[in-house]
């Protein structure tokens, strides 16, 4: 007996699997049934809600809805500080927070404290140019936070607070 041609092997075995599909019920070979309770098809091939999103398109959405486009433009200038405001400035001055328009940096002395002040227009033009006009309306400077004396070794019950010792 001649061996078997592998075309007639494949379809052999084509036909037990039919078989068997139809011994369990099932219907080989026809479109699948759709559930009762599965969403109704809409005529058209056009995008439903449904279909997978790009990311970015969803969290731009999400910011939108929730208000968070400012803060979050701002955010990217405080994780960008050093190329925005330069190495020097940089190294002296540290956005804090961000809120109602206002953006609070703390300098590391009040020598430094007063030459980011004098910059302040300057760091409002940048900023305008990296997060949008109106988004940082002022720029709040503060000095050096050091220790305060209300508690410690060097606090005085009852006494008038920090003052000068010259008498």
């Amino acid at each position: 007996m001649p061996p078997t041609p592998p075309a007639e092997v494949a379809r052999a075995a084509l036909n037990r699997a039919r078989a068997a599909a139809r011994a369990k019920g099932l219907r080989p070979g026809s479109p699948a049934r759709r559930s009762p309770l599965a969403e109704p098809r809409t005529s058209g091939a056009g995008p439903t809600a449904r279909d997978p999103q790009l990311l970015s398109d969803v969290v731009g959405r999400l910011m939108r809805d929730k208000g968070w486009r400012d803060e979050v433009s701002v955010g990217g200038v405080v994780g960008r500080w050093r190329e925005v405001v330069g190495d020097q400035v940089a190294d002296h001055c540290a956005p804090e927070t961000f809120e109602d328009k206002v953006l609070v940096v703390r300098a590391s002395s009040t020598a430094w404290a007063t030459q980011v002040r004098l910059l302040v227009p300057t760091l409002l033009r940048r900023l305008g140019e990296e997060v949008g006009e109106g988004v940082v309306e002022d720029v709040k400077v503060l000095g050096p936070a050091g220790p305060g004396f209300r508690r410690g070794p060097r606090s005085v019950r009852g006494g008038r607070g920090p003052r000068d010792t010259w008498g």
